[in-house]
């Protein structure tokens, strides 16, 4: 029998069963998820004392909630007396305290045990043992981010340095002024695929000029397949005659005031594993946040980033938000056409990456090491 050598322009993806086996996702939610800094909430989202959002971070339900001091806080979302759930709601606001909805026990917005029935007849029970259980927080780009590992990772290395990575400098992102932008409008996507075809569809290229006809009138050098967020501190150029990011090419906003010039004009496109994307224009930042929720089903949470003045003057970002809008829906689209064939033989060893992929082979390498560890 006679095999046939790989030609050296092709080189191997992940097998097929690491998209659609919950044992695999299973091991990505304990080992990835659970494991690493995850961008879960924008922080205005929760303006006020009481501000409350519940997310689901691998096999856990976070509650983040503005605190009396003005921080956020999160807790695991889980009664300590008897397990049950204290917000089933998901989002929200409550005046001073969090109470169970089972047996009563209620909680400060700082996780303290504070009341429940005959609680003064337990005086050995410690109000600040039995409360809410925490999870490290920290606020960078104007998000929450989580992490619900004992020991949680570097942010500065694994998120700070992801952006650093990419740009060159965390100055160049910096000059966005993320946390002072507001959200001009927020589309949430329920994708039928796996959490990686989506990762793996945003870090390449080769295949936007065949789906995304709107995108490459507006950056012209992405018709040649390659994907510009792999060199470091390049942004994609605006065609000649292109005004700006928006659907048809048109004007769009005023450049953000702390934008460079070198950074006019172009497009710089940010992955922060494992499921943050940021997309930078000179008007306005478009950012993702993915929520995997089954090993063939994730929700997509986009954030259309403007400046104060943009959005609180009623201006119209419908034409900005409408060219990413449909690079979402067509990018959407084409992993649910290849999340059913993850399960077809022809795929159980998996496809090939052509040369303007390889990179994302060594995302492939990235997860397969944090599955093994």
């Amino acid at each position: 029998m006679t095999t046939t050598e790989q030609p050296a322009s092709l080189i191997s993806t992940l097998p097929g069963h690491y998209y659609t086996d919950p044992a695999v996702f299973a091991l990505e939610q304990a080992h990835v998820f659970e494991d690493m800094w995850f961008c879960v909430v924008r922080s205005s989202d929760l303006p006020t004392p009481g501000s409350f959002r519940k997310v689901q971070v691998g096999r856990e339900s976070v509650l983040v909630v503005r605190s009396r001091d003005g921080g956020l806080r999160a807790f695991l979302n889980v009664c300590r007396h008897r397990g049950a759930q204290i917000c089933t709601e998901d989002s929200g606001a409550v005046k001073r305290a969090f109470q169970c909805p089972y047996h009563a026990w209620t909680y400060d917005l700082d996780g303290k045990l504070i009341a429940a029935p005959n609680l003064t007849k337990m005086p050995d029970v410690d109000r600040v043992q039995y409360g809410l259980v925490p999870v490290h927080l920290r606020e960078w780009l104007g998000y929450a981010w989580v992490c619900l590992a004992t020991e949680p990772p570097s942010f500065e290395d694994d998120v700070v340095g992801a952006v650093t990575e990419r740009l060159g400098d965390v100055e160049s992102i910096d000059r966005y002024e993320l946390d002072s932008l507001t959200v001009g409008r927020r589309i949430t996507y329920d994708v039928k695929a796996n959490w990686k075809l989506i990762i793996e569809n945003f870090m390449e290229c080769y295949h936007c000029a065949t789906i995304h006809p709107e995108l490459t009138e507006v950056l012209p050098e992405f018709a040649d397949g390659y994907a510009a967020q792999f060199f470091v501190g390049h942004g994609a150029e605006f065609g000649k005659e292109v005004q700006g990011f928006t659907v048809d090419g048109g004007e769009g906003f005023d450049k953000l005031p702390g934008v460079a010039e070198d950074q006019d004009r172009r497009y710089y496109a940010i992955t922060v594993r494992p499921t943050v994307f940021v997309n930078l224009v000179p008007d306005h930042v478009v950012f993702h946040r993915m929520f995997p929720v089954a090993e063939d089903r994730t929700i997509v949470e986009c954030d259309w980033l403007y400046s104060r003045d943009v959005v609180e003057s009623g201006r119209d970002v419908s034409r900005s938000v409408e060219l990413f809008h449909r690079v979402n829906e067509q990018d959407f689209a084409a992993c649910e056409r290849t999340q059913p064939a993850m399960s077809s033989r022809a795929y159980a060893n998996g496809g090939v990456l052509v040369p303007s992929e390889h990179h994302i082979g060594a995302f492939h390498e990235w997860l397969t090491q944090r599955l093994s560890g």
